[in-house]
Formats: C-alpha cells, sequence, structure tokens
C-alpha cells in the first residue's frame, strides 16, 4: 500500500479531470482537495497557480507542487507498476505523446473559446465555477465573483489565438475532429487500440468541458458524434478495464480512422506550433500563422514553444527504424514540418 497522492483540482478543469482520469485507471490512491480552504495549510505553492497542482516528493523527500499533466503522468509509469499508459512500441509511444500535446494545447484552444465566447457559456461558467471555490457565501458574493472570473478569462482570450478571424477557424476544426473521432470509435474503443493510453486521457479532459459542461459545445457534440459523448461518460472511470499486453494498434497497420485524426493535427496544429515557437524565439509580440486560408494572430505562448522542443528531442532519441515508422505514419498528415 501507498499513501494516497495528494492533489488539489476542480470540475470545470479539463486538466484535472484528465489527471483524475489516470489515476482511476491506474488504481493509484489519491486525494482530491478543493482548490481553497484550510486543506491547503501548510502545503507548497506551485509557480504558477495551475489546476491540478500535485503535491509529490523531489528526491530529497521534500514535497514539491507540480502542475504539468505529462511528465507527471511519466513520473506515475516510473513510480507505480501496471496499468500502463504508454505504449510498449517507442513508435506508437511517440504518436501517443503527439495526440497528447495536440489535445492539451490545440483542443483547448476550443474550449477556451467555446466558454467565454458565447452568451449561454458565459453565464454557466460565470455562475458555476465560483461555486467550486466555495458556495457557502451569500449570493451577492457568488456573482461578483462570477463577473470577476468572466471578465479575466475572456481577457485571455487573445493567448489561446481566439478571435473574431480565428474563432471560426476553432470551431471549423474542432467540428473536423469531433466527425473524425466518432469515426475511429466505429472500430476501437480507444485512440490507440483496445486500451487506453495517455493521450485518451488528454483528449478526454479536453471533452469533459466540450461535451458535458459548456451548453454551446455540448449540444454540437452531441449533434455530430454521439458515440464521443459516451465515450466521455466511459472514460470518467476506467479502473475496472482489464487491459490486455496485446491491445495496442500495430504501426505497420494503422487504421485509416487514426491516419484521419493525425491529418487534423496537422491541418492546424503544425502551422500555429511552428509560427509560435519562431515568435517566441524572435522575442515578437505577436504570433502569425495561416491555417485553412485564414491569418491566425494570437499572443507568443513560450510554453508551447517548450512543447514543441520536447516533441523533438523525443522523436530524435527514438531508434532508427521506430524514427523512420514515425515519419512513414506522419507524412500522409503533413506533420513531418513538426522536425524540419
Amino acid at each position: 500500500m501507498t499513501d494516497p497522492i495528494a492533489l488539489s483540482g476542480a470540475p470545470g478543469s479539463p486538466y484535472t479531470r484528465k489527471m483524475l482520469g489516470v489515476l482511476r485507471y491506474r488504481r493509484i490512491p489519491y486525494r482530491l482537495l478543493p482548490p481553497s480552504g484550510p486543506a491547503l495549510a501548510g502545503l507548497p505553492q506551485p509557480r504558477v497557480s495551475l489546476l491540478p497542482t500535485f503535491y509529490l516528493p523531489d528526491e530529497a523527500g521534500e514535497l514539491q507542487a507540480v502542475t504539468d499533466s505529462t511528465p507527471i503522468i511519466r513520473r506515475l509509469e516510473r513510480e507505480h507498476v501496471g496499468r500502463s499508459l504508454i505504449p510498449t512500441d517507442p513508435a506508437l509511444a511517440f504518436l501517443d505523446e503527439l495526440i497528447e500535446d495536440y489535445a492539451d494545447e490545440w483542443l483547448t484552444k476550443a474550449m477556451f473559446h467555446y466558454r467565454w465566447s458565447y452568451a449561454p457559456d458565459i453565464a454557466k461558467g460565470a455562475a458555476i465555477l465560483p461555486c467550486w471555490r466555495g458556495f457557502t457565501v451569500p449570493d451577492e458574493e457568488l456573482r461578483t465573483r462570477g463577473a470577476f472570473v468572466a471578465e479575466r478569462q475572456i481577457g485571455r482570450l487573445r493567448y489561446v489565438g481566439s478571435n473574431a478571424v480565428t474563432g471560426p477557424v476553432i470551431e471549423a476544426s474542432y467540428r473536423r475532429f469531433l466527425a473524425a473521432f466518432e469515426a475511429h470509435l466505429t472500430h476501437l474503443p480507444y485512440l490507440l487500440g483496445d486500451r487506453p493510453a495517455s493521450c485518451d486521457f488528454a483528449v478526454f479532459g479536453q471533452l469533459t468541458q466540450l461535451a458535458e459542461f459548456d451548453p454551446t459545445p455540448m449540444a454540437l457534440t452531441l449533434e455530430l458524434a454521439p458515440r464521443v459523448t459516451a465515450w466521455v461518460g466511459l472514460m470518467e472511470d476506467q479502473s475496472g478495464v482489464e487491459p490486455g499486453d496485446d491491445g495496442w494498434v500495430s504501426m505497420a497497420a494503422l487504421p485509416d480512422t487514426l491516419g484521419a485524426i493525425l491529418a487534423e493535427i496537422g491541418r492546424v496544429y503544425l502551422p500555429v506550433m511552428l509560427a509560435n515557437a519562431e515568435a517566441v524565439m524572435a522575442k515578437a509580440p505577436e504570433v502569425t500563422a495561416r491555417v485553412d486560408g485564414e491569418v491566425w494572430t494570437q499572443q507568443p505562448f513560450p510554453y508551447q514553444a517548450k512543447c514543441l522542443g520536447w516533441l523533438r528531442q523525443s522523436r530524435d532519441r527514438l531508434p532508427p527504424q521506430a524514427r523512420a515508422q514515425v515519419d512513414a505514419a506522419l507524412a500522409p498528415a503533413g506533420l513531418t514540418g513538426l522536425f524540419a
């Protein structure tokens, strides 16, 4: 037995839901602390306040506050045996990492855009999100908190690139992703086979908001992709799934439906990630790219430049045969440009 891992988070955080899904599937004991209140007293503070925040020991045994979900998943893989989320084939493991990054860094644009661009979604977010930090307060205080949250988050749309020009691009991309994932689910229960991978929980985390919370994308998801809506409900708790060792798809026979998902990644994620990395390196004040024939502008996002760098390092570390397999899978999707 191990002591439960402590983390703080909230239901409106897609990354909290991602990590709770991971912990449940891997049967790792945990205790979820509310994002405010006495339970956090005495615990270390993260450098940047993000949800979820995990409280994990460092090499000296001192608790640290850590917030980056992808490295935490890899740490849990090292420290907890069994029910792995990482494919054994290094080439497939790279695809898992790429799709996870797409979900964390691109699908989240859709989540943020829908939540803070449409009146019904803004109203629900403003009413509910403050309650998750404590609802035993007067109505007027909740309304004040809600107005503050909405104003602050709407002001942050520029960081994800959501504006009058790019909004339709984000929405069209989400619709295409839904169509591709719906088609994939007619053949396989997960993105990379008959058992969940890390990328499944990354996609799930964003969809907990898009398919289950925010009114506009929730209705759209149900209309276009009922399987996807159902999948999100099932992914909440996968603790009863018994994965087989042979549950992964083969790199030699990747399904066409997975190729369609990769093609969508190449269509939108690639040009923005490349342009952002260039802007960060040049210390430019604005990212400019062309996505679906439209000019894309947003503020530079240094963290996403780091994500691209980490993906490139992962590809460089692949054995030659695995790297060749990855490149062959990425070429039809136009994704080899990530590594040029």
